[in-house]
């Protein structure tokens, strides 16, 4: 593993960056982590809050098991230290959307321990560098209702819609040192979620956020004084946030300030942070052992289930697929995003050759998504559509152009492969006679460049290939075409 060597270039001299970043992803669930409320995005601003959430008077809270079970799920699949015994704290603080005046978390005991992330720094060739990536730890806690301030001139509204929805912090080491490491991190971390189905992973919707802590300090020097930047909701802003703050602090460093530990905010249209407020401490908190809720104790069954519950996870897939002969940057396209992945190994499954099946995938489905809009889940051509235009394409049906015209209309129709070729005609032919009478035809009218060809000059050889194609409509066997052309060009003119 390699180590980045991300600088900031100071007045004083060199700088490096050291960021640590605490995710908050929401726990995919039917509930709510101590209610029965649903969860739906979008809902109407107070339509799933149960009496728990609301904080009403009596009521207490009991924790969903399937929450408990989805953090344990996302440990194992990073190799982290399940703790079989863990405990629920309160963190007081009052706030208008936080109707208890405390949030249920797991400070001293979360339910997974230490564990790591493999990142790759370069998409194009993913063996070249890489970097294992501490987590510190994963705990689960509830989130927050939201304040609403454009619904009135002169008031704010809350909606608790969000109050009591589980969430798992996902907390890195101080191990990250550039902008680039920070997005693979996130990138990679947010794919091992999605795979694992333990949360969506949509920032846009707010269900996976990011805390971004920076620091500077000149190299090898102590830690510096770390700022924490709240509630990032993209990779790229992520990763602007980095650059930002850090060349913020620098500045302040170089010109004989002193960086206070604070929270801030990122604007995205200045592309730059904000003080929000000082940065409050656990005591300030007052944080102890919540005493409506009995301690968690996982026993080995439950573990055990959670285990085999695990889905082939990102890097044993990509592993997997370049044993199979594909490229190590096709496996990590491939694997890159749940979906595709599910999709190719669909493909692989109706008995596509690997090779094939990759650079088929890669090229011509993802540029036809990408071109028109539209992600794998809603691809107009199904894996056992795409097996049929490639097996017509291995047993020499169609030609490589006549597959790209035959795919266009697949994604334009809905319609399988065999039946495109057969309503619009466009099998291709290895039938030599009617190649040799074209290719005569072709030889006639180009007899000078004929003569060229056997006086020597052997690129041409290409041109009558061209114009013979061109002549059939692109529906000659370019085998076949290369076989008789060589066969015709070779004979004297006397013959």
């Amino acid at each position: 593993m390699t180590e980045s060597n991300y600088r900031i270039q100071g007045e004083t001299g060199e700088w490096e960056v050291v960021v640590g970043l605490e995710v908050h992803a929401q726990v995919t669930s039917n509930a709510k982590l101590f209610s029965g409320a649903a969860t739906a995005f979008g809902a109407e601003p107070n339509t799933q809050v149960s009496l728990v959430d609301a904080a009403m008077p009596g009521m207490l809270p009991v924790p969903n098991r399937e929450c408990i079970r989805q953090a344990v799920r996302t440990g194992m699949a990073i190799e982290a230290q399940i703790n079989k015994w863990s405990r629920f704290d309160r963190k007081n603080y009052f706030y208008a959307d936080l109707p208890q005046g405390y949030q249920i978390s797991q400070l001293y005991h979360p339910i997974v321990g230490e564990g790591a992330i493999d990142i790759s720094l370069d998409e194009k060739n993913p063996d070249a560098a890489g970097k294992r990536i501490g987590v510190e730890r994963i705990h689960v806690e509830q989130d927050a209702g939201k304040l609403m301030h454009d619904q009135h001139p002169t008031q704010s509204y809350v909606d608790l819609n969000r109050s009591g929805v589980a969430l798992m912090e996902i907390v890195s080491k101080p191990d990250l040192a550039s902008p680039a490491e920070t997005g693979a991190y996130l990138r990679k971390l947010r794919s091992i979620l999605r795979y694992v189905g333990s949360c969506d992973g949509n920032m846009e919707e707010g269900s996976m956020r990011a805390d971004v802590n920076v620091s500077v300090r000149k190299p090898g020097d102590e830690l510096g004084t770390r700022t924490e930047t709240k509630n990032v909701n993209s990779v790229r802003f992520v990763m602007a946030v980095v650059e930002q703050e850090a060349k913020r602090q620098v500045e302040v460093l170089e010109a004989g300030g002193k960086i206070q530990q604070e929270t801030r905010l990122y604007d995205p249209d200045r592309n730059e942070t904000r003080s929000m407020r000082s940065k409050e401490d656990a005591h300030d908190y007052r944080y102890f052992p919540d005493p409506d809720l009995l301690p968690l104790v996982l026993d080995d069954a439950f573990l055990a289930e959670c285990r085999a519950s695990l889905p082939e996870l990102p890097d044993a897939k990509r592993a997997r697929y370049e044993a199979l002969g594909i490229t190590a940057y096709q496996a990590t396209v491939l694997t890159a995003e749940v979906e595709a992945a599910r999709w190719f190994d669909a493909l692989l499954d109706a008995g596509v050759k690997p090779a094939a099946a990759a650079n088929w995938t890669t090229s011509e489905l993802f540029g036809a998504l990408n071109r028109t809009g539209k992600d794998i889940e809603n691809s107009p051509v199904s894996p056992a559509q795409a097996a049929e235009l490639l097996g017509l394409i291995a047993d020499g049906t169609l030609s490589g152009s006549l597959a790209k015209q035959v795919f266009e209309v697949m994604l334009e129709t809905g319609d399988g492969a065999a039946k495109v070729v057969e309503d619009r005609g466009l099998k291709q032919t290895s039938d030599t006679g009617a190649i040799e009478a074209v290719i005569a035809e072709v030889m006639a009218a180009n007899a000078d460049k004929v003569a060229d060809y056997r006086g020597g000059k052997d690129k041409l050889f290409g041109f009558f290939v061209g114009q013979t194609m061109k002549a059939m409509g692109g529906k000659a066997n370019p085998a076949v075409v290369n076989e008789v052309l060589k066969g015709m060009l070779g004979k004297s003119v006397a013959s």
